[in-house]
């Protein structure tokens, strides 16, 4: 399990990178401190892998296995009885945190790890676009590729 990573995964690397050099800069595993008393849900805290903080962008590189995705994600077969349980918590705070992060007015950008990069650029810079400073935000409110 020490080799896993929680950060700086390679799709990680390479979309901070791509988006670098086209001239975006952001914070990586920023800590957000979002809910409280007003809201009545609790804090949550997040780290999206890449923020955006000025336009309010959080972007998540999930890989498919820990979070389970639809196309491929497997169950496991060692072990089940610990591992099942536990990617279903991870679901389930990433759900969570979407919905925290919206209700605080951010947009939020999940990505899967086997998306290729130049899918992942365009869909990341579309947002960014739309969410310029002095521009009209985008009425989606979650995406996801």
């Amino acid at each position: 399990m020490r080799a896993n990573r929680r950060t700086n995964t390679k799709p990680e690397v390479a979309l901070r990178s791509a988006l670098h050099r086209l001239g975006y800069r952001y914070r990586k595993d920023h800590r957000l401190d979002l809910g409280g008393a007003e809201s009545g849900t609790g804090r949550v805290r997040v780290r999206p892998d890449i923020v955006f903080t000025a336009r309010k962008v959080a972007v998540f590189v999930d890989g498919c296995f820990w979070h389970a995705c639809p196309e491929h994600g497997r169950q496991p077969t060692v072990n089940e009885w610990y591992w099942t349980p536990k990617l279903r918590r991870n679901v389930e705070r990433d759900r969570a945190a979407d919905t925290a992060l919206t209700a605080a007015g951010w947009q939020v950008i999940r990505l899967w790890e086997h998306v290729s990069l130049d899918v992942a650029v365009k869909a990341v810079v579309s947002v960014l676009e739309d969410h310029a400073p002095g521009g009209r935000p985008n009425d989606d409110l979650s995406s996801q590729v």
